[in-house]
């Protein structure tokens, strides 16, 4: 059985910083064809985030560009999504995803509310 188990979501001030994670049992990450961050706002659809896919560098939404950073752990078997620099807008409900053998899997989540 596959799980996706994110962590690191918090309340934090503007301009500061979470490293988020995303520990994988069920399937190995070395071996997925790609992982993403997604999040979720209050009130709005599911939006891209980052993505690491085999092979090629990572990739970003334009909005967080120069800010987050997206790195995966084989030896943890764990995604992670450092992010720098928060702004209130980055509130929300991070997921991230794991695309292996033509299957997706999905997390449930972890929140990040950005505020003073």
């Amino acid at each position: 059985q596959v799980q996706l188990v994110e962590s690191g979501g918090g309340l934090v001030q503007p301009g500061g910083s979470l490293t988020l994670s995303c520990a994988a049992s069920g399937v190995i990450l070395s071996s997925a064809s790609q992982m993403d961050w997604y999040r979720r706002a209050p009130g709005r659809d599911v939006t891209f985030v980052a993505r690491l896919a085999r092979n090629l560098g990572p990739y970003y939404a334009n909005s967080v560009k120069g800010r987050f950073t997206v790195s995966a752990d084989n030896a943890k078997n764990t995604l992670y999504l450092q992010m720098n620099g928060l702004l209130p807008e980055d509130t929300a409900l991070y997921l991230c995803k794991v695309d292996q053998g033509g299957t997706t899997y999905w997390g449930q989540g972890t929140q990040v509310t950005v505020s003073s």
